[in-house]
């Protein structure tokens, strides 16, 4: 993957905090990659390891899924679910011969815009380091 090619990365953002630091940080101009194609989940504990190995196998760079601060869900533990299913796709990552770098989850919260748009610019970046899918068509 070169300078001027953008990678396709998707991601699964939680409708009460993440969801809403995105929508933030698009309000506020906020400038980040527009390799990300957001998916808005209810909560991030929803989002099954087979979206993510789908979503990875079927041709997109990297996927990242963002939710609620560990504490604040507002379905008391989905993250702590998606936490645990973190550590599924992991394995399912290493089955499928995907570097374990493509997939990231991070924890935004509806007030912490800056914060998206740096860690959707952070992950950009490395997904271009390890350049395209190997399962890009």
């Amino acid at each position: 993957m070169n300078d001027t090619t953008e990678p396709l990365i998707i991601g699964f953002c939680c409708n009460w905090c993440s969801y809403a630091g995105a929508d933030l940080a698009g309000v506020s101009r906020l400038q980040y990659p527009t390799s990300l194609r957001i998916v808005r989940v209810m909560c991030s504990g929803m989002v099954h390891p087979n979206l993510v190995i789908d979503a990875l196998t079927k041709g997109a760079d990297g996927v990242i899924i963002c939710g609620c601060h560990i504490g604040d869900c507002h379905y008391m533990e989905g993250n702590l679910k998606a936490e645990k299913r973190a550590d599924a796709i992991q394995l399912m990552l290493e089955d499928f011969g995907i570097e374990p770098e493509r997939f990231r989850l991070e924890w935004i919260s509806a007030a912490e815009a800056p914060r998206f748009a740096e860690v959707i610019r952070d992950f950009t970046e490395q997904i271009k380091q390890l350049g395209p899918s190997p399962y890009k068509m």
